[in-house]
């Protein structure tokens, strides 16, 4: 069985993605919000609908699509332009939406270098595309939930990954890969732990510039904070080594 299959009937994912708190995603949505009233937006990996709900309430043409049947059961409370998909092909023709973004999932793709691609190709030409997902090479931070962030030894590697990966992208931009990682299944299951992808800023914003897309903003903070702490973090090259990754990019016209 695929790492993709073992979402599909799983119910207890589904329940604690509907218990989400509003303030985990609303950053998230608010970017993701088109500049234009009732224009299309695309939430993938929408969980059980709580984006797209808030997304349709904002008069927006919202849809969402998700590998999980129970989470697109729950979705469709919210929308019935929840779907069902395979987690590879986006079920939409090219320069479809205004804006289209992914929450938390890319860490759980099994081939995250064609998934950001298929998210550009049905983003519209000038129209947004929104990623976010942990910070595995993370140096700085505290309350590190993965091992893969946590202690001193891991994050000096995590630092040493991160100077060869950016040598990488200058010199043999080809090979440039994200990093694979074992998941950790645990019971009762918790969600992130199971992580197949070490995710991060560098990398995501690597391959949405080869999708053709530019980069409008990096932050290392998914969630709103006081406008002070937010610049403090978010102001220097300090961002891709801490906490989250959280890209803003727009398809090139």
């Amino acid at each position: 069985m695929s790492h993709q299959e073992t979402y599909r009937h799983n119910q207890a994912y589904a329940e604690f993605l509907a218990n989400w708190d509003a303030n985990f995603y609303a950053k998230y949505a608010d970017y993701l919000k088109p500049g234009r009233a009732a224009a299309r937006v695309l939430d993938v990996g929408c969980g059980a609908g709580q984006v797209v709900g808030r997304l349709a309430e904002a008069g927006f043409e919202a849809h969402g699509v998700d590998v999980s049947e129970p989470n697109i059961e729950k979705a469709r409370r919210f929308s019935s332009r929840c779907q069902f998909y395979d987690g590879r092909h986006l079920p939409f023709p090219d320069n479809h939406f205004a804006s289209v973004g992914a929450l938390n999932v890319l860490e759980h793709v099994e081939e995250p270098e064609a998934f950001i691609p298929e998210l550009a190709r049905v983003t519209e030409p000038g129209g947004r595309v929104v990623l976010s997902s942990p910070n595995f090479f993370r140096v700085f931070g505290f309350r590190d939930y993965h091992h893969r962030m946590r202690g001193i030894g891991n994050k000096w590697r995590n630092w040493q990954r991160l100077r060869e990966k950016r040598k990488q992208m200058k010199m043999n931009p080809d090979a440039v890969k994200f990093d694979r990682m074992t998941p950790c299944v645990k019971e009762p299951f918790t969600p992130d732990d199971d992580a197949i992808i070490a995710t991060n800023a560098l990398e995501m914003e690597f391959f949405l510039q080869w999708s053709g897309c530019d980069i409008e903003n990096v932050f290392c903070t998914d969630r709103y904070v006081a406008k002070v702490i937010d610049l403090l973090l978010n102001l220097t090259p300090a961002r891709y080594v801490m906490f989250n990754s959280f890209i803003v990019a727009r398809k090139r016209a």
